[in-house]
């Protein structure tokens, strides 16, 4: 197991307790989503593990070493672990070429100057290696601190919301390279995200989160198809929850159905369209169930009454 967290305690203040009794295990060469809300403590527990914060009480494991947290290092962080967090800090006067050979060894520097490409292509700066980091936006600032951090290996990757600064083509490229780049050396990575859709098709587990409580914790799959609550489900996108009341009365096995579940049907429970628009790949259609508002996504502009079923 490469890190384990065992009873784990944390609070910010007296009156403010985030982990109570928190336990969790990675595994090595896996790609781990850990997912929630704004506030439910993502950000801390990576900072925890990274070992920039102490905890009161527990236990963090790494590559069956007990880490010590601040308290117990000099220089604040964990060397065989690489942390990109919201604040990049990369060195203004470095061209954002040096920047990513930072803690690249310059014993051989023909290959140094290979892997830092290497690096530059994966995050799509190739064009950008001469550039001062004050010339560069958020996002691209966050892709020079996430080859740097690639550069090294690390045992353990952490990324704090690495795609929330990028616009979707940029977004897009970043999410197919990086993983492939994980995959391809074998690295783990622990992930921040709050788009969990975005995502899904290249992790391996997520772990969900609300208020500093592990709410649930399995594979991609089961984790999409099987929430344990309204609130894991609606990590997901948009999403369609039923109460028990309303469960019983349209006898349905499931409290959550996403839009593309609800079909419509030739025969079954009839459904008023309250509004269709166009989205796209499909139509984002608004339809009242009885007393209950429902979106699902149709492949024609619809109106009038329609019958529909669920998945």
């Amino acid at each position: 197991m490469l890190l384990e967290i065992n009873h784990l305690n944390f609070s910010y203040s007296k009156e403010k307790s985030l982990f109570q009794d928190l336990s969790l295990t990675l595994e090595a060469g896996k790609i781990i989503a850990l997912a929630g809300e704004s506030g439910c403590g993502k950000s801390t527990l990576l900072s925890l593990i990274y070992g920039l914060l102490d905890w009161e009480s527990g236990e963090i494991i790494f590559d069956g070493e007990k880490l010590m947290g601040p308290k117990g290092n000099l220089v604040p962080g964990e060397e065989r672990m690489k942390f990109v967090a919201q604040n990049f800090d990369l060195m203004p006067y470095a061209t954002v070429a040096e920047n990513v050979g930072k803690f690249i060894s310059n014993i051989n520097l023909k290959k140094k100057k290979e892997t830092v490409a290497e690096l530059l292509e994966v995050v799509g700066l190739e064009d950008f290696a001469d550039v001062l980091p004050k010339y560069l936006s958020g996002g691209q600032q966050q892709r020079v601190a996430i080859a740097r951090a690639l550069s090294v290996l690390p045992k353990l990757l952490i990324l704090d919301e690495p795609f929330s600064n990028l616009d979707f083509p940029r977004k897009a490229e970043l999410r197919e390279k990086l993983f492939r780049y994980v995959r391809q050396n074998n690295l783990s990575l622990l992930i921040s995200t709050h788009e969990l859709q975005d995502i899904i098709p290249w992790l391996d587990r997520i772990i969900v989160l609300e208020k500093g409580k592990l709410i649930q914790d399995g594979s991609p799959a089961d984790t999409y198809k099987k929430p344990n609550n309204a609130y894991v489900a609606k990590l997901f996108g948009e999403v369609n929850i039923f109460s028990e009341t309303e469960r019983a009365e349209f006898r349905l096995p499931r409290l959550s159905y996403y839009p593309h579940e609800i079909r419509i049907a030739a025969t079954g429970p009839e459904a008023e369209v309250l509004e269709s628009r166009f989205a796209g790949s499909h139509y984002r259609t608004k339809i009242k169930m009885r007393n209950k508002e429902l979106v699902i996504y149709t492949d024609h502009q619809e109106e009038g009454i329609i019958g529909i079923s669920f998945d």
